[in-house]
C-alpha cells in the first residue's frame, strides 16, 4: 500500500511538471499584485483551506498573501454536533455567502485570486471566483481536473470553478481523490489532491519570490532562527507580519460606505 501510495504521488509530480508554464503565468500576476503594493486572494472552503494556510503564514513564505478562511466552512476537527461537518459541507453550498465574505474588502483590479477546490462544484467557492472577476481581478483555478470534469456542479446553473478563472491549475490527483486500493476493500483510500496541491502552492511561491527579488523587492521571508540565526529570524516575522498589516489596511480603508474618516481630506 505504501509503495502504491509514492507511485501515485509521482505520477503527481509529473502532471505538475507539466504545468510550467501555467505556474509561471499565475506567478506573474500574483508577483505584479504584490509589486503594486496590493494583495493575491487565496481561498479554500472545507480541506482545501490546507492550500491557503500553505501559502502563507508559514516558515518559507511571505507578505502579500490575503488568506480568506472562513472557520464556518473549515472548521472539521469536531466532526459532529456544534459546528460539525455536516454544517460546513452545508455552507459551502449557500448561494450568496461568498458576496458577503467579500463584502468585507475594497477590491481592485491591481489584485490577483487563487481559489482552490478540488471538484470545481461547491457554490461558494465558485460565487467567489464569479465576483473577483467581475471587479477585473484575475482568478487562478486550483482543481482537480479528472475529478471536476466528472462531478456535478451544486450550482443552479451547472457552471463550475473552472468557468470563472482566467488559469486552470490541475492537482493531478484521481476521481474521487482517493488513490490507493486495498484488496478485499469497495472503496479506495489515500488521497492525493493536498501533495499535489502543496506542490503546486509551492512552486507559485518560489516563482513570485524569483520576481519580485528580480524586482529590486525581495520579499521578507519567514525563516527559521536554524537557518538565519534567532535575531535575524525575529526580525524577519515582525517586518513581514506588518508588511502584511500595511497591505491588508488598503483593502480595508475605503471599503464600502464612505466615513469622514476614509475622505482623503481626513488627516486624523
Amino acid at each position: 500500500m505504501i509503495h502504491q501510495y509514492i507511485q501515485k504521488c509521482r505520477a503527481i509530480l509529473d502532471t505538475v511538471g507539466q504545468q510550467e508554464s501555467q505556474i509561471q503565468q499565475a506567478a506573474r500576476w500574483f508577483a505584479d499584485s504584490i509589486l503594486a503594493g496590493r494583495m493575491v486572494h487565496v481561498f479554500g472552503s472545507g480541506h482545501s483551506r490546507i492550500m491557503v494556510e500553505e501559502m502563507w503564514p508559514r516558515y518559507g513564505s511571505f507578505p502579500g498573501f490575503n488568506p480568506i478562511v472562513e472557520l464556518s466552512l473549515t472548521f472539521h476537527n469536531l466532526v459532529v454536533g456544534a459546528n460539525g461537518q455536516r454544517q460546513a459541507m452545508f455552507l459551502e453550498n449557500v448561494p450568496g455567502l461568498a458576496d458577503r465574505i467579500l463584502r468585507n474588502y475594497d477590491l481592485s483590479a491591481m489584485d490577483a485570486a487563487l481559489i482552490i477546490s478540488s471538484s470545481g462544484c461547491n457554490v461558494v467557492p465558485i460565487e467567489m471566483a464569479e465576483i473577483f472577476q467581475k471587479h477585473g481581478v484575475k482568478v487562478v483555478a486550483l482543481i482537480t481536473k479528472e475529478h471536476s470534469e466528472k462531478s456535478t456542479s451544486k450550482r443552479s446553473d451547472g457552471k463550475k470553478l473552472g468557468d470563472f478563472a482566467d488559469l486552470i491549475l490541475d492537482t493531478g490527483a484521481p476521481v474521487g481523490d482517493a488513490m490507493v486500493t486495498v484488496p478485499g476493500l469497495d472503496t479506495p483510500v489515500a488521497p492525493g489532491s493536498t501533495v499535489g496541491g502543496a506542490v503546486l502552492v509551492n512552486c507559485i511561491k518560489a516563482e513570485v519570490a524569483r520576481m519580485l527579488t528580480e524586482a529590486g523587492q525581495p520579499p521578507k521571508v519567514l525563516s527559521a532562527g536554524a537557518v538565519v540565526g534567532p535575531e535575524r529570524a525575529v526580525e524577519l516575522f515582525e517586518a513581514a507580519y506588518d508588511e502584511h498589516a500595511h497591505r491588508l489596511a488598503k483593502l480595508y480603508e475605503k471599503v464600502g460606505i464612505a466615513s469622514y474618516v476614509s475622505t482623503s481630506d481626513y488627516h486624523g
